[in-house]
C-alpha cells in the first residue's frame, strides 16, 4: 500500500492564506450548491464561522462588510448569493492609487526652511506695496531666528543679508546698520535657574562653615589663655 503523497504546491491557491485551507473548502462547496436560496444560507454559515476567527473584531465597524468582501475573494468573485453588501468586483480590489506629486522646488538655504525663499520671492513680486521693507526686515529676523537654531551660535548679518540678496536674485539689498539694531527673536544660552539657586544656596552653606570654624578658633584661643 502506499501514501498518496499531497503537497502544497498541487493543491488549490489559497486567496487569503489566513484564514486557513478549511475555510477555503467551505467556500468551494458554497459554489456546488445549485438552490440559490440554500447556497446563501450556507455562505450566512461560514461568514458565522469566518467570524469566529477573530471574536476581538466582531464589534468593529464595518466588520461584517470585510468579511463578506473576504467571502467573495476567496471564491475569486465566482460566489453568487444574496448579500447584504455590494458585491465587490476584481477591478475594485486591483486599483493603483494615484502617484503621488512630491514638490520638486530646489531649497537654497535648507536650514532657514523651504518659507524663507518663499517670503522672499513673495516680497519681490510685492515690492510696490509701502510695507515691503518692513516685510523683508522681518523675514531677516526670522531667518536669523532659524540660524541660530541650526548652528547654536550668534549669525552674522553680513551672512543674513548675503543669503537674502541670492534669494532674490539680486533685487534686495539690506541695510545692515538697520538689520544690526533690530530685536532679535532667540535667546543666548542661560544657565539653569536651579543649578544657580543650587550654587548659592552652597555658597551659603560655605560661608556659614566658614563663619562656624572663625567662631571655634576665638574660644579654643579663649579657653588657651
Amino acid at each position: 500500500m502506499t501514501m498518496r503523497k499531497n503537497y502544497n504546491y498541487t493543491r488549490s491557491k489559497l486567496y487569503l492564506p489566513e484564514y486557513g485551507r478549511h475555510i477555503h473548502k467551505m467556500v468551494d462547496s458554497l459554489l456546488l450548491i445549485e438552490d440559490r436560496h440554500e447556497r446563501t444560507r450556507q455562505a450566512k454559515a461560514v461568514i458565522a464561522v469566518m467570524g469566529n476567527i477573530n471574536p476581538m473584531l466582531r464589534d468593529t465597524e464595518e466588520f461584517k462588510h470585510k468579511l463578506w468582501d473576504h467571502l467573495f475573494i476567496m471564491s475569486d468573485f465566482q460566489l453568487d448569493v444574496d448579500s447584504p453588501y455590494l458585491k465587490p468586483s476584481r477591478q475594485d480590489l486591483t486599483l493603483r492609487p494615484e502617484k503621488l506629486h512630491y514638490p520638486q522646488s530646489r531649497i537654497m538655504f535648507k536650514h532657514y526652511g523651504k518659507y524663507a525663499q518663499k517670503f522672499v520671492r513673495h516680497i519681490v513680486e510685492q515690492k510696490p506695496s509701502g510695507n515691503a521693507d518692513t516685510e523683508m526686515m522681518n523675514v531677516a529676523r526670522y531667518m536669523r531666528a532659524k540660524s541660530y537654531e541650526y548652528n547654536n551660535e550668534h549669525p552674522n548679518n553680513e551672512s543674513i543679508a548675503r543669503d537674502i540678496r541670492l534669494m532674490s536674485g539680486g533685487n534686495v539689498e539690506l541695510n545692515l546698520a538697520e538689520l544690526s539694531n533690530m530685536r532679535s527673536d532667540y535667546r543666548a544660552h542661560q544657565p539653569n535657574s536651579r543649578n544657580g539657586a543650587k550654587s548659592k544656596k552652597q555658597h551659603a552653606n560655605g560661608h556659614k562653615m566658614q563663619k562656624g570654624a572663625h567662631k571655634g578658633g576665638t574660644r579654643h584661643n579663649n579657653q588657651h589663655k
